[in-house]
């Protein structure tokens, strides 16, 4: 009896492991995957090999051009962790998210992936995002993590010190909590720079 119940036991984690892992490596391709529409979006990248630099489209274009640097750690807070996807997407400069469509699947088209080295580091090139047009919402750049062998999920979101809607109550939640979600901007060489450094599950179950 305890034999047969360690090998349920075992059967259903290499289960569990196969579907984790199946996601990992799924991006689009010439074959759609089966759960393509309702899956998170952190999995349609469409590179054959992520790095830890990417650029949001449109980047360009934009007036207020904005580089984002950082390293992501391990639950320590020193340790770099590697391997580790962060997806983010935005409105543009007027505050709305421009949607487009693949595969009868709607997406943000201000969107982009990074997978991180053994350094841990990621950079985004990106722009200043306006406030959402149909809210009074903060300026904000929207991001979902993935960790090895772990599900994806949420964390906070990117806000702006200079945000006029960045009230003295908020900020001061916020620097009380995780300071490093506020981006300070540096105009360095025609854009402006920031950065933010992630501790993996310090930032978990975050709603935007």
């Amino acid at each position: 009896m305890k034999n047969l119940i360690i090998l349920t036991c075992l059967t259903c984690f290499i289960s569990t492991f196969n579907i984790v892992n199946a996601q990992e490596t799924a991006s689009l391709s010439d074959e759609i995957p089966q759960n393509f529409k309702k899956r998170s979006p952190i999995y349609d990248y469409s590179e054959k090999q992520l790095n830890n630099v990417d650029t949001i489209p449109d980047f360009t274009s934009k007036s207020n051009k904005l580089k984002i640097t950082g390293t992501i750690y391990e639950s320590d807070g020193v340790t770099p962790a590697k391997n580790v996807l962060l997806f983010i997407h935005q409105t543009d400069e007027d505050g709305n998210f421009e949607l487009k469509r693949e595969n009868k699947k709607r997406y943000v088209h201000h969107r982009g992936w990074i997978k991180t080295d053994a350094d841990g580091r990621y950079t985004f090139y990106t722009f200043v995002p306006g406030s959402y047009i149909y809210g009074n919402e903060l300026k904000q750049i929207l991001p979902i993590i993935k960790e090895p062998g772990k599900p994806e999920h949420k964390i906070e979101t990117f806000v702006f010190d200079d945000d006029p809607l960045l009230k003295a109550s908020c900020r001061d939640q916020i620097e009380q909590t995780n300071p490093n979600r506020i981006l300070h901007l540096d105009k360095e060489e025609g854009l402006f720079v920031a950065k933010r450094d992630i501790i993996l599950g310090k930032e978990d179950n975050a709603s935007y």
